[in-house]
């Protein structure tokens, strides 16, 4: 789908995918961190990559399947580099109100990739964790 490069466009964005991921059996938490990481991702789009151009669009593509949900959304902004984003959990950048999107995307999804260009982010939501993507922690024996 492509939107409207406004903060308002967000609620038409959101609905069809969350009512696609509740329809297909993922849970109230998997649609809620879902709902999370896909506004932040969105604002960012508008706000940071698209500068609040309204000429300009943000593209959308997901698929959910059994399994999982996956996201795709791309900017026509130039782009950033998500690795030179201050931690906003360390020192002064407590303070400071960069970086919280994306700290929230990478906790709320299990997959979170830029494009080497940086203005299209893909992410993934499971249904069942991999093995590999468990905190030992929270594994039983």
């Amino acid at each position: 789908m492509i939107v409207e490069s406004k903060p308002s466009a967000v609620a038409g964005l959101c609905e069809p995918i969350l009512g696609t991921l509740a329809g297909s059996g993922f849970s109230k938490e998997d649609v809620f961190a879902v709902h999370l990481a896909l506004e932040e991702a969105f604002i960012n789009a508008v706000n940071h990559g698209n500068k609040m151009d309204p000429s300009k669009k943000v593209t959308i593509d997901y698929s959910v399947d059994l399994d999982k949900v996956e996201i795709s959304m791309t900017d026509q902004g130039e782009g950033f580099d998500p690795g030179a984003v201050p931690d906003p959990r360390v020192g002064e950048n407590l303070y400071k109100p960069q970086g919280r999107g994306l700290l929230l995307m990478n906790s709320y999804m299990d997959v979170v990739k830029f494009s080497e260009r940086g203005n299209r982010v893909y992410m993934v939501r499971y249904k069942e964790k991999p093995d590999m993507m468990r905190n030992p922690s929270q594994t039983r024996n």
